[in-house]
């Protein structure tokens, strides 16, 4: 592998992108200014599509091994939860991991599929050259140099990579402040307890090693006054405030506050400069889905990037990744909007309002679906000009999944026909034949990342072989 991309930033989103580099031959090393994991965990929820994505590389059992199943999930802490099992996935379920441990399998498998991870080494400074990019990094050992094709900013909200590059981060300062509690629990409630009345909103959710995280927002807390570090006492008092009782809390592993300032960068790329995760969308925690955005942000570059690099990608290929994944985190930072405007709804008319969706969410199938098909990213699908309706949706199938790869399109031969497609196999395109489970195609190509790139009803081997190449040009 003579080319080399670097990554700024060894959280989820790096370790991954870092990983389907170099499973499509692609050197990548990341830079993490860490020189220890965080073994906090911000996030503690995987969503539906991000373990359709790591089944498409064939590592999900370990996270399903350690990881809880839950049906559902929630909308703004509304009261009617979000049932999951009607949603057609593989993993119709959230799974309640922490996210030091998902950091820890995904770097695992970062470094095994040959990535290179350098702690304690931060980005100092980027000039962007014709052709390729210098990182200057300092590390414990002094200052030094990186030429590089590209370089990727998955290095959070306050991105040295985005500041580097000049790209705008427009959006919304903070007006609310959400706190978290890893603490332990001498009378703890009944899983899934979630409270929610004019004293504030609270979520309480046990953890391995037998502490509870509590989660809450209380009409104080909507302020842009940051007043530091919580502490025990003061979250005690608020969460005695809303339910009566603080459960027994002491022993806290880890106090927290944090708000609700809402930002989307101007351009995913600019240049060989490209951005992914918390770099490119900063947005408040609601319903465990940051990490999970990222990670599919991720998915969708990891391919683009390797096969510009590699110079198999037909023109405009890396230029999509901003075109597919901004929209998505627009969609993203609304969503979270709303979702904290119900969560902030103290008064009489906001609980009124909160009562409504809760009770249109409980008799209505087709909003639960709709919203939970937000949260899980299920509902993404990518717009092509090919007007197919298969065009741009998941391909999420077992099946599926399990044939896909980070290196090429896979080509679904649904004909039932003698198998002339194979011969269009070659290095970035593999050939399955398969009985029909999507009525009515004849043949589908999958991206890397699992979406569909072309589909056809037609059945003509001949026909079918000529728009392949066409699509794949």
């Amino acid at each position: 592998m003579d080319h080399h991309v670097v990554i700024a930033g060894a959280g989820p989103v790096g370790l991954w992108l870092a990983a389907e580099l170099h499973l499509a031959g692609v050197r990548a090393t990341v830079l993490e200014q860490r020189a220890d994991r965080d073994e906090r965990s911000r996030a503690l929820t995987v969503q539906p599509r991000t373990l359709e994505v790591l089944a498409s590389r064939r590592i999900e059992q370990p996270f399903l091994n350690e990881g809880v199943p839950l049906p559902g999930g929630h909308f703004g802490a509304l009261e009617s939860r979000l049932d999951f099992r009607r949603l057609d996935s593989a993993f119709p379920y959230t799974l309640a991991l922490p996210q030091a441990r998902t950091e820890e399998l995904l770097e695992a498998h970062a470094v095994d599929s040959g990535a290179r991870i350098l702690r304690g080494h931060r980005v100092a400074g980027v000039t962007e050259h014709p052709g390729s990019v210098t990182v200057i990094v300092d590390s414990p050992d002094g200052r030094y140099e990186i030429d590089a094709a590209y370089l990727v900013g998955c290095d959070g909200t306050r991105s040295v990579v985005r500041a580097a590059a000049g790209i705008a981060f427009p959006g919304t300062a903070s007006t609310v402040l959400g706190w978290l509690a890893d603490v332990v629990l001498d009378r703890p409630p009944a899983a899934g307890y979630s409270h929610f009345g004019p004293e504030g909103t609270l979520m309480v959710v046990p953890m391995p090693g037998g502490v509870h995280r509590l989660v809450g927002i209380t009409p104080a807390d909507v302020t842009t006054t940051w007043p530091g570090d919580p502490t025990l006492d003061e979250l005690r008092a608020k969460t005695i405030a809303m339910t009566g009782d603080d459960f027994g809390m002491h022993d806290p592993v880890w106090l927290s506050r944090y708000g609700d300032a809402t930002r989307l960068a101007e351009t995913y790329r600019k240049g060989r400069i490209l951005l992914a995760g918390d770099a490119a969308h900063q947005h408040f925690p609601a319903g465990g889905v940051g990490m999970n955005v990222g990670i599919q942000d991720a998915a969708n570059l990891g391919w683009k990037l390797a096969a510009t690099v590699r110079g198999w990608a037909p023109a405009g290929l890396l230029d999509s990744y901003h075109a597919e994944r901004h929209p998505v985190g627009a969609r993203l930072t609304a969503t979270s909007r709303a979702q904290v405007a119900l969560m902030t709804a103290f008064d009489p008319a906001g609980l009124s309002l909160r009562g409504l969706f809760s009770e249109l969410i409980a008799a209505l199938p087709e909003l639960n679906d709709r919203l939970a098909g937000r949260v899980s990213a299920l509902d993404v699908a990518y717009p092509c000009a090919q007007a197919h309706r298969l065009v741009g949706q998941r391909a999420a199938e077992p099946e599926l999944l399990a044939l896909s790869r980070a290196d090429g399109y896979t080509l679904m031969d649904l004909t039932g026909a003698d198998g002339r497609l194979s011969a269009l196999a070659g290095p970035h395109l593999s050939v399955h034949r398969a009985e029909p489970s999507r009525p009515g195609a004849g043949a589908v190509l999958i991206r890397p990342d699992g979406h569909i790139a072309w589909a056809t009803d037609e059945t003509d081997a001949g026909l079918i072989a000529r728009q392949v190449t066409e699509a794949l040009a």
